[in-house]
Order: C-alpha cells, then structure tokens, then sequence
C-alpha cells in the first residue's frame, strides 16, 4: 500500500466523484487508492496526518507519507496521470494562497452547480479494489 498514493474526497459530492472517475480513467499505472472522507479510514488518515482542521470541501493526496491540500493535491495528482497533465504543473508559478483562495470559493458552491448524492457512492465490483472504507 505504501505505493499506492490515497486521495480523500468528499464522497457525497456528485463534482468530486466525477474528478474520482476522471482520475480512475488516467491512473494508467494503478497509483491511487480513494477514500470517501466520511469513512472511517479516511478519519483515521486525517487524525494521523493532523489534518482535523479541514473541511469536507478540502481534497487531499497522501504521496509518500506526505499530505498535500487542495491546488497542491491536484497539481500532484495530474503529474501521476497519463497525458499531458503533468503541465498543469506550470500552476505552481501562482502563489498557493491565490490558487487555494479560488480553490475554496468553488468549493463552497459545488454543491449548488453539481449536487450531492444522498450517500456515499458504491464502487463497482471491478473498482472495490481502489477504495478504502
């Protein structure tokens, strides 16, 4: 598992989820693992890293026994895909606060543009593997 990077999202947000396809579809090498925020193994994973302090809008990678927030966890996750998603890498010139600033004022809308779903989504039997409750 130490391999493998676990991103954290909000598992109840129709936006998150459809990134968590997107990703899947990229993740040419098998690199990530997904854990719905509202899981216990996700908890378990924020208490570890001392993350208790963010939000159910705040998406997280652990790589490497590092965490990463929000622009910075996206930015490192498009490196891993396959494409041309490494570029988005260029983003790092803005400062993280500015990123993160509009990072976080989508983020408290995406439930209003794209909805939530009543629970947490249920993997098919062919992505179980990729997901840790």
């Amino acid at each position: 598992m130490s391999q493998q990077h676990i991103i954290i999202f909000d598992g109840i947000c129709n936006f998150c989820n459809s990134s968590i396809n997107f990703i899947i579809k990229r993740d040419h090498t098998n690199q990530f693992v997904f854990a719905p925020m509202q899981g216990p193994t996700a908890q378990k994973l924020i208490a570890h890293y001392q993350a208790e302090n963010v939000g159910f809008d705040t998406f997280l990678l652990i790589k490497n026994d590092e965490i990463y927030y929000r622009t910075n966890a996206a930015i490192e996750i498009a490196q891993d895909l396959s494409g041309a998603w490494y570029l988005l890498k260029a983003f790092k010139i803005i400062p993280g606060p500015i990123r993160d600033y509009f990072y976080r004022l989508f983020a408290r809308n995406r439930y209003h543009i794209f909805g939530k779903a009543a629970a947490c989504r249920v993997p098919t039997e062919d992505l179980k593997h990729k997901f840790l409750w």
